[in-house]
């Protein structure tokens, strides 16, 4: 064989491997069987309003769960719960040493949730799973459907997936007088194993969760699909404001401390602080509790919650510490006094790998979908995800941006959408070693 056949046969030898893939990019998951699915999902906890209350390890999980298990099983997955809860089913691979694609999310929900939040994203991967063996896909790289247990009270099964956790923290009190280990034994875990239980970075070549927004962004905009940049960082905090308390009918205005008047206008200045700055950063004041609480009686004292969310940390840093300098001629003012924030440990911003969102975004734009790039202000499992490998996040729209609530709902062709994004985002991701 001369040099000029040698170079024609390695041009063909790269161009095959290729040229394998272009049918599957025009194959089709089944959008209509995956609102099938997630109608008879909503049976598990459901409520008179039209939403359900799933909690993690609820009876109405666990029986979820084992109805998720029989249709995963039906489409040739092996499913399994692994010592965190999680429910995962695998579909090995037919080469050698490639580690394996995560795809999915949760169904648990919060109390009097929604029928879409992680019941999308975890009957979408099933559907991937079982499009791909009605066409005879051959996938390289091992396929896991991951159902991680108790999301919403704190991403319970994901943290335990990459673990590990103590057996103090497994000891805990956790729900209805059960510890997290009770707990996690309820839905089919084991507990005594997961010291010792952990996946290491490196150890999967990616994971991608379909999500709702939960958010107005696409709706409003009328963009089909969301590609995750990230999921931000949430700082939040307590703060206390001290005043002095004293008879409301007695007490000239002018002579007043009033804890109440500082918080207010404390509240009023985290809003703005947030606002003057260009982003997507937001801020709340979630929770104000009065003291002593009484009608005839100034407020002495107020409770309160600072949070703040951005990709960027250092903005938050920033934004922070014009608060704080506002908040300090607040409490001068009116003649009262705050203590530090009680900053909880921050949730880290979580980044989307840039090689995945390109894949994601590729995958959309060959389906004639329209995309826009956002982060998440929501948490979500694929957080922890991101702490072994690679991760990337599919958004889909929520009407009227409704969430964690029986309103919330997706529209059947989104749910197709996502469905079909998700399969093709996989397909790509399996061409690579």
């Amino acid at each position: 064989m001369d040099r000029r056949q040698l170079i024609r046969a390695a041009l063909l030898a790269s161009v095959a491997p290729r040229a394998a893939f272009a049918a599957p990019r025009r194959w089709r998951a089944d959008g209509r069987r995956v609102s099938e699915w997630l109608t008879a999902l909503s049976r598990f906890g459901a409520n008179s309003d039209g939403g359900v209350s799933r909690t993690g390890f609820s009876d109405a999980d666990v029986e979820g769960r084992a109805w998720l298990r029989e249709i995963m099983e039906s489409t040739g997955l092996t499913a399994q719960v692994d010592p965190a809860g999680n429910l995962i089913g695998k579909l090995p691979g037919t080469v050698p040493g490639l580690k394996p694609l995560l795809f999915g999310s949760h169904i648990d929900s919060v109390p009097h949730g929604g029928n879409y939040d992680g019941d999308l994203g975890s009957l979408a991967a099933v559907e991937v799973i079982a499009t791909l063996k009605e066409r005879g896909y051959r996938n390289r790289h091992p396929l896991w459907v991951t159902v991680w247990c108790d999301e919403e009270r704190g991403l319970t099964g994901s943290r335990g997936f990459v673990g590990p956790v103590s057996a103090e923290q497994l000891a805990r009190p956790y729900v209805e007088g059960l510890t997290l280990g009770e707990c996690i034994r309820k839905v089919g875990g084991d507990p005594a194993a997961m010291a010792a239980y952990r996946n290491d970075p490196g150890s999967i070549a990616a994971y991608i969760e379909l999500h709702i927004e939960q958010g107005g962004v696409l709706d409003q905009s009328g963009i089909d699909v969301g590609v995750v940049e990230g999921i931000v960082t949430i700082r939040s905090a307590a703060v206390t404001i001290t005043g002095f308390a004293n008879h409301a009918g007695t007490t000239p205005m002018g002579e007043r401390k009033n804890a109440l008047l500082a918080a207010a206008e404390l509240t009023l200045v985290v809003d703005r602080v947030v606002k003057r700055h260009p982003g997507r950063q937001v801020g709340t004041v979630g929770r104000l509790d009065v003291h002593p609480g009484a009608s005839n009686v100034i407020p002495g004292q107020v409770d309160l919650t600072i949070e703040l969310r951005d990709l960027d940390a250092g903005k938050l840093e920033t934004v922070w510490n014009e608060i704080r300098a506002e908040g300090d001629a607040i409490m001068q003012r009116w003649g009262t006094s705050w203590t530090p924030p009680d900053w909880r440990a921050p949730n880290a911003a979580a980044y989307a790998d840039p090689a995945v969102r390109s894949v994601i975004g590729a995958a959309a734009s060959g389906l004639g979908l329209t995309t826009h790039s956002m982060p998440s202000g929501a948490g979500h499992d694929a957080q922890m995800l991101a702490r072994i490998g690679p991760m990337g996040m599919i958004f889909v729209p929520s009407v009227g941006g409704i969430s964690h609530s029986p309103r919330e709902y997706t529209r059947p062709n989104d749910v197709a959408n996502g469905a079909n994004v998700l399969l093709q985002t996989i397909l790509r991701l399996d061409e690579e070693p």
